[in-house]
């Protein structure tokens, strides 16, 4: 019968997965290695004497135990304090706590730098220092302060660009009814602080300064977020990501369409054209990196010389990389195990590491192929957050956070519109807008609260939406050219990300403080 014929064959072939199983458990459970070549002939090998206890692998990790990971069980021991050291390291720098302290110590030192006969021209030196090249009558050259405002502040537009892509293909912005809420949130937190400063300087003749309050801070509002711990429900910290995250797309539309001068068809179109074939390599499913980033430098020298703020280039250049893996991950577990298996069969303990072609030659097609596995856009994040992170934006905010204060009139400073319009759109404005936009959502049955989150919740985050340093900051280099109402901006950003801060902060700290104080029924 056919049904017999199947069940014998399901037998049969269950009793040759017991087999194996059986099998590798002996040989995983062998006190002594085999030769290869001696296993075939059924004769083992004597026992090591050279084995010395560090050789043992160590014991299991203990849970949270920082110092003892699973990958150190293979290292040679000589080479485990190495590796714990630079892991260590990573993990110090992947702190967005000590990101945001760090930034904070650069803006603090600008200031004090720049109010004290130190170094009477620290501005001067940004603004004086060319880098350049000359390719004949073709020779760009950029002040220091315009390299890092033109060209590393395109790496961190990059980054961002490569959250908002990450966003749209697996975060909260590809279910729409989930990305409605944070997205409209940011709406308002940008409608209603522009139209707050346009209010106030209607009339004053610097009502171009209106996109400065708009944006927020990412780094800074994690950050800050961080500094509460595990008290944070995590659909808060999704809310207020993706908040940030849709920020900055409006903040970037708005740098694109209103802060553009002079522009230059000519190479506004050579950038998107180059931005085309940064698609066709997408379509051609090109996954190295260094085409993207090639075709990339060329975009962001054509858009620098088009007028069109070049940071632009980083955020297209995000959104052009390919977030798929080149491997079928649903077929590397076995794959990874067949090969494993070849590898192991390949291994002589008898013989020195680099004599063991064939071991070695499967062991790196086990990387490459590992390589492989992680999409183009992840390997370019991890890249690029210790340098954005630990370098671009510290410097971008020791050489932009300087305002020069001495000599000048505090009560002009105070009653400034361009100061008050700042201050009081992102300080009021924003918290009122986010907070608005989010309870009309919610009232309209349009989207819903994330699980855990109240609007305790949802108040302490808006107050933290007035952090608008680094975007704020940039905005205001575009938007004005008298240095003393480029000082005045400066100043407000820096009152008010520190009263939003250390306000929200609170807050915060204090709706968590109650839930915990509530009895439990």
């Amino acid at each position: 019968m056919p049904s017999e014929k199947i069940t014998s064959e399901s037998e049969s072939r269950s009793s040759r997965e017991g087999r194996e199983v059986t099998e590798v458990r002996e040989r995983r459970q062998a006190p002594a290695q085999l030769d290869r070549a001696s296993q075939r002939e059924g004769r083992r090998l004597p026992v090591r004497s050279d084995r010395t206890p560090h050789d043992e692998a160590p014991p299991a990790c203990l849970s949270g135990d920082p110092t003892c990971a699973p990958t150190e069980r293979i290292l040679e021991p000589e080479v485990r304090r190495h590796h714990r050291r630079k892991r260590k390291l990573l993990e110090f720098t992947h702190s967005s706590t000590r990101a945001t302290m760090l930034m904070l110590a650069a803006a603090v030192a600008a200031l004090v730098i720049e109010n004290t006969p130190v170094l009477p021209y620290f501005a001067e030196f940004w603004r004086t220092f060319d880098i350049g090249i000359s390719l004949g009558d073709f020779a760009p050259h950029l002040s220091l302060e315009h390299f890092i405002n033109d060209f590393l502040m395109a790496i961190f537009f990059l980054l961002v660009g490569l959250e908002i892509k990450f966003e749209m293909t697996a975060g909260e912005l590809k279910n729409p009814r989930k990305a409605l809420l944070p997205i409209l949130g940011a709406a308002g937190g940008a409608i209603v602080p522009a139209l707050v400063y346009t209010a106030v300087n209607v009339g004053s003749g610097f009502e171009q300064g209106w996109g400065v309050p708009m944006a927020n801070d990412i780094a800074f509002c994690l950050g800050i977020l961080a500094l509460l711990g595990s008290r944070i429900p995590a659909g808060l910290r999704s809310f207020l990501s993706t908040l940030t995250i849709a920020d900055d797309i409006i903040a970037i539309m708005v740098i694109a369409v209103f802060y553009t001068a002079n522009l230059d068809v000519a190479w506004l179109a050579g950038g998107l054209g180059l931005f085309a074939v940064l698609i066709v390599f997408n379509r051609l499913h090109i996954y190295d990196l260094l085409p993207y980033l090639v075709v990339g430098l060329g975009m962001w020298a054509c858009f620098l010389m088009s007028g069109v703020h070049a940071t632009i280039a980083g955020v297209l250049l995000a959104l052009a990389i390919p977030a798929r893996s080149q491997v079928k991950l649903d077929r590397a577990p076995s794959w990874f195990a067949a090969r494993a298996r070849r590898a192991d069969d390949r291994y002589d303990p008898g013989e020195p590491d680099i004599v063991q072609k064939e071991y070695l030659s499967e062991v790196a097609e086990i990387g490459r192929v590992s390589r492989l596995s992680i999409p183009p856009i992840t390997r370019l994040d991890h890249r690029l957050h210790i340098p954005v992170y630990f370098f671009i934006l510290p410097l971008f905010a020791f050489s932009n956070a300087s305002v020069v204060l001495t000599g000048m009139d505090p009560l002009s400073i105070v009653t400034n519109p361009v100061t008050i319009g700042v201050f009081c759109g992102l300080l009021f404005g924003k918290p009122l807008g986010i907070f608005l936009a989010t309870w009309l959502t919610v009232k309209l049955k349009l989207s819903d609260l994330p699980q855990g989150v109240n609007w305790g919740h949802i108040g302490g985050v808006s107050v933290l939406g007035g952090v608008g340093f680094t975007m704020a900051i940039f905005v205001t280099n575009l938007a004005f050219v008298d240095p003393n109402m480029i000082a005045m901006a400066k100043a407000a950003i820096l009152a008010a990300s520190l009263i939003a801060g250390i306000a929200g902060f609170f807050i915060l700290r204090a709706v968590t403080d109650e839930e915990d104080e509530e009895p439990i029924r």
